[in-house]
């Protein structure tokens, strides 16, 4: 099976994909949170918001650990994407150290400054207090290092092993929308007919979408 090709219809949506860029703190819990949601086709994690020439995990510099993904607006909008970003992690400043766990938000148009600023006052109110999130343009993203893509899922040796053959290199589990739906599905965000109910109605190649149901279905963990 080839993953990429199964999933290209995906990643053809016929409005084009929004991309999000968030830090709420540790990487792995987001990348795997997003990954849940139904419309989100790509996540990963990686470095952002700061001036350092190539962050990385030992030396971040005044980088933030984020997450980025790549979702279809028609399915889920980008108001929608900033409810669960505020309400998944305490946005104000003095619950971090530095900048590696910093609340921060990276936007990339004005239509997406925009439903901040509104969803930000809803946020507020919501929650009873001011929201200290670090928003700005977006300016950079370091893609983390291969052991931080997909965490969760690489926790479980056996299930690589059952996915080997779909994904011969680990670093094809970052832009996978199945992957990314397995590492929520590990964390708790999903059951497993949630996400079989899902693939049925994707709009893949009929066998490679029997192929995936089938896999998951008779996975060990």
């Amino acid at each position: 099976m080839d993953i990429q090709m199964i999933e290209r219809g995906l990643h053809q949506s016929a409005v084009a994909l929004q991309t999000a860029t968030f830090g709420m703190g540790c990487f792995w819990g987001p990348d795997a949170r997003f990954g849940s949601l139904l419309g989100v086709i790509r996540t990963r994690v990686g470095y952002a918001g700061g001036t350092t020439i190539s962050p990385t995990y030992r030396n971040l510099g005044d980088h933030t650990e984020t997450v980025e993904i790549d979702f279809d607006p028609d399915i889920l909008s980008y108001e929608d994407v900033l409810r669960h970003f505020w309400r998944n992690h305490y946005p104000n400043r003095d619950e971090y150290k530095g900048r590696q766990y910093l609340s921060l938000l990276r936007y990339r148009s004005a239509d997406q400054l925009k439903a901040i600023e509104h969803v930000k006052k809803e946020m507020e109110y919501e929650i009873g207090e001011s929201i200290e999130t670090d928003i700005a343009p977006f300016s950079n993203f370091t893609l983390a290092e291969e052991r931080h893509q997909k965490y969760y899922v690489k926790r479980y040796p056996k299930a690589l092993e059952q996915l080997q053959p779909l994904f011969p290199n680990p670093s094809m589990l970052v832009n996978s929308t199945f992957a990314a739906r397995l590492n929520g599905f590990v964390k708790g965000f999903r059951s497993k007919e949630s996400i079989l109910t899902e693939i049925e109605e994707w709009k893949i190649d009929v066998a490679g979408k029997q192929a995936l149901m089938e896999l998951f279905r008779k996975m060990k963990w």
